[in-house]
């Protein structure tokens, strides 16, 4: 019988590569994306220093998202964390998409993210 790998035990594997080529400094941090099935997180990491610089999630309050598994919500988060990242002088980052495929609402947060000023 043919033991077929999970979808995530697959992305974890393409994360982990992905991962041996980027990393985030303190000039440029790695914003890291986290999409599940009811909602999508955003976090813009220091791997140097191992800290987590801003965050936001669609389970964020002020943000008064009803439904965070779709395209609005991750373009709301992608707003949100470039805004918080200015406030936190962050202008360059690397893109780290998690090892989910660049499409939908991961490429619907970046590109938010890129229109309010961060640059990657």
């Amino acid at each position: 019988m043919i033991k077929k790998e999970s979808r995530n035990n697959m992305r974890v594997i393409r994360h982990e590569r992905i991962r041996a080529n980027i990393s985030g400094t303190s000039t440029t941090p790695r914003l890291c994306v986290y999409r599940s099935n009811k909602e999508i997180y955003a976090q813009i990491i220091d791997d140097e220093t191992r800290t987590t610089l801003v965050s936001a999630s669609s389970l964020d309050k002020d943000l008064k998202i009803e439904n965070g598994s779709n395209v609005e919500a991750a373009k709301v988060v992608g707003k949100a964390i470039a805004e918080k990242a200015k406030k936190a002088k962050i202008t360059k980052v690397v893109f780290d998409r998690g090892g989910y495929l660049y499409h939908g609402r991961v490429e619907a947060l970046a590109d938010a993210a890129r229109e309010n000023g961060l640059e990657f």
